[in-house]
């Protein structure tokens, strides 16, 4: 549903997107993480035909969005960062605006079902300056989907808005992502790891990192570690013990228990060695990295 080949967007001598290459699939959701300044809102302007690419190209729904702009667009729902709102406007009449100009038939049906999708049938004749910036969003979201476009680009949706309304949105997308492409770019990497199929890192304008957020923990903690906690060893000979176990290459203390980086699964190993020892295991549970440990890691290396 999304194409990108070699995606890159030059200003003047600064080069904001370098080489982007990416698809998108029918019903995926896919999280664009970076830094601020990585390049995530210009690759979505020239995503949705917002701006021409320098060099590359990119394909919504098989449409190409500098040759067949038109066709790109009709096919493709955006929600920038700042959501673009007429103050003097009432909910419904904005939404019926966008779901004119995007030429959508039967347009009242189709604005009834997206303002009850995001719950704003009981203000749909309140003026939208008076909304606050969570309501703001889900109108930003209702007028992203009137049209039913199989391709939903999303700029930051969570930014600015409190806890409950984050949840809302995040829950949203979810749903979104069923009968649609998602793709959305955050800064928040816990919101990413929990709604996203697939993650792309971006910085400074390449991407560095791609796939599940799963394997991406895999790639960087290839090992095992495990925490281990210990009762009737010093710490010196509880150290010793660990470290002496056949594929375990390191071992440092850890709050109440001691941190173990092994090559293979040795939890069997740890267990049966502490019983022979005369010790008692009282813990023993896999350390696995966040998203966020991921992200820091390879923005430290790019």
């Amino acid at each position: 549903m999304i194409e990108a080949k070699g995606l890159t967007k030059r200003y003047g001598d600064r080069l904001a997107v370098d080489g982007i290459t990416f698809t998108a699939k029918q019903g995926e959701i896919v999280g664009l993480l970076g830094p601020n300044g990585a390049g995530k809102t210009t690759t979505m302007r020239m995503l949705t035909g917002f701006m021409p690419p320098t060099e590359g190209s990119a394909k919504i729904a098989g449409h190409d969005v500098v040759e067949d702009s038109l066709e790109a667009r009709r096919r493709v729902g955006y929600l920038p960062e700042r959501v673009p709102i007429y103050p003097d406007m009432t909910v419904r009449g904005y939404v019926t605006f966008w779901a004119k100009l995007r030429g959508v038939h039967h347009a009242k049906a189709a604005v009834d079902a997206v303002l009850a999708r995001f719950n704003l049938l009981d203000r749909q004749n309140q003026l939208v300056r008076h909304l606050s910036k969570g309501l703001k969003q889900r109108l930003g979201l209702a007028q992203a989907l009137v049209h039913n476009p199989p391709v939903i680009i999303l700029d930051e949706p969570t930014i600015g808005i409190d806890p409950q309304q984050v949840i809302e949105v995040r829950e949203s997308v979810r749903a979104l992502g069923k009968d649609h492409t998602v793709l959305f770019s955050t800064h928040i990497l816990s919101e990413a790891e929990q709604v996203c199929d697939r993650v792309l890192i971006i910085n400074k304008g390449k991407i560095i990192a791609q796939g599940k957020p799963s394997d991406l923990r895999r790639q960087l903690q290839p090992g095992s570690t495990l925490h281990v906690v210990i009762r009737g060893a010093e710490k010196k000979k509880a150290r010793e013990l660990l470290a002496s176990i056949p594929g375990v290459v390191h071992v440092e203390s850890s709050g109440d228990g001691y941190q173990v980086n092994a090559k293979d699964d040795v939890r069997g190993e740890i267990s049966s060695r502490i019983s022979a020892a005369g010790y008692t295991l009282l813990e023993i549970r896999p350390i696995t990295s966040s998203l966020e440990d991921v992200f820091l890691e390879l923005v430290k290396e790019g």
